[in-house]
């Protein structure tokens, strides 16, 4: 820690023309003397300019923000085929759109339940956008419950009815629980009874494992996460700025 911060306050000395002692440039040979002179020589040069650290940092927090964009992209690219092409995957919106959305969620996420009708307006507004639905049920055991009846819904009934209950578990308030899985069946006139029977299909389970894969090599933490395009966009975006980044990936493409 304290060679890294040495580094960077010698940096920012030389970088405003202050001059560094000779041997404090050679951080990994100072004597105890010259790293205790260099120390003070440094409280003292922050003290006086105490905005300069502010721009490092700022400057610093700023490559740490690219690099991190940079290594989303890598990792996108390595594992497009899971994000894109996965059988295990409900698309809704346009099947052959000119724009590829991935959604990470879980149906206890409250931002994910915030997300939800604004990602259904950018994609009826828009027309033209293919999106991905990934079950990441992370939030604990009604998360995985909740998980398992959507895509139990998917095995029994179809993708139609999967993406019904899709939109019923997004909306739905209270405890999650079989009793509640079975009403909300009924009232949308889906068999009840063979989605949770689906329940324990090996195809289930192995949905949910494909995903937290895939979320693990794409260093996923936390719900929603969006993959725009070839942009990872962690956390929560407003409609507005879901539409901006569609119009500057066409505008890239273009």
């Amino acid at each position: 820690m304290f060679k890294q911060f040495a580094a960077l306050t010698l940096a920012i000395a030389l970088g405003f023309g202050h001059a560094a002692p000779a041997a404090a440039t050679d951080l990994d040979n100072l004597s105890a003397a010259e790293r205790a002179a260099f120390r003070a020589e440094v409280r003292a040069y922050l003290l006086e300019n105490p905005q300069v650290l502010m721009e490092a940092i700022a400057v610093l927090e700023q490559q740490q923000a690219e690099a991190e964009v940079n290594r989303d992209s890598v990792a996108v690219a390595a594992n497009a085929d899971a994000l894109f092409g996965s059988a295990f995957d409900v698309v809704v919106g346009n099947p052959e759109g000119d724009i590829t959305i991935v959604e990470f969620m879980d149906y206890r996420c409250s931002f994910c339940r915030r997300a939800h009708p604004e990602v259904m307006d950018l994609i009826n507004f828009d027309g033209n956008i293919r999106l991905i639905i990934k079950e990441f049920p992370i939030l604990g055991e009604q998360s995985v419950l909740a998980a398992r009846f959507a895509i139990a819904t998917r095995v029994a009934h179809g993708d139609a009815a999967y993406f019904a209950v899709h939109d019923a578990l997004m909306n739905m308030r209270g405890d999650i629980s079989i009793p509640a899985f079975e009403a909300l069946a009924a009232a949308l006139d889906l068999d009840g009874a063979a989605i949770i029977a689906a329940m324990n299909d090996p195809l289930v389970q192995a949905t949910i494992d494909y995903n937290y894969a895939l979320g693990q090599e794409l260093a996923i933490t936390g719900t929603p996460s969006f993959v725009f395009g070839d942009q990872m966009v962690r956390g929560y975006v407003p409609l507005d700025g879901m539409q901006q980044i569609v119009a500057m990936l066409r505008e890239s493409a273009n």
